[in-house]
């Protein structure tokens, strides 16, 4: 298991990929979802229908957490694929994300 500063590290690292990625995304289109930042907890905030992903780090367990969907999406560090991802489809952190946008009708 990762300490708590190795892991604070790659969450951050993360994180910051994805927000940037979702900016990007925000920003080139008309996404139909904001992106805010609070306290180390990014919220994809969408207008239709009105609903709220919220992904956080979990440090006590080591996971990043995503709320969406109305489930629970709970990514481990895989250090071969050098990324957090959710261990039942292997999907890497940005594509999961972007999967669960477009299962909420945006993208």
């Amino acid at each position: 298991m990762l300490d708590e500063l190795d892991f604070r590290r790659l969450v951050e690292t993360a994180l910051d990929a994805l927000k940037k990625h979702l900016m990007t995304r925000e920003e080139e289109n008309d996404a139909g979802f904001e992106v805010e930042e609070q306290g180390g907890v990014l919220n994809v905030l969408f207008d239709e229908p009105a609903v709220k992903f919220v992904i956080t780090p979990n440090a006590p367990v080591r996971q990043i957490w995503i709320s969406a969907l109305a489930t629970s999406f709970k990514l481990d560090w895989d250090a071969t694929a050098n990324a957090f991802v959710l261990p039942r489809t292997g999907e890497p952190l940005i594509p999961l994300v972007d999967r669960l946008i477009e299962e909420n009708g945006q993208g």
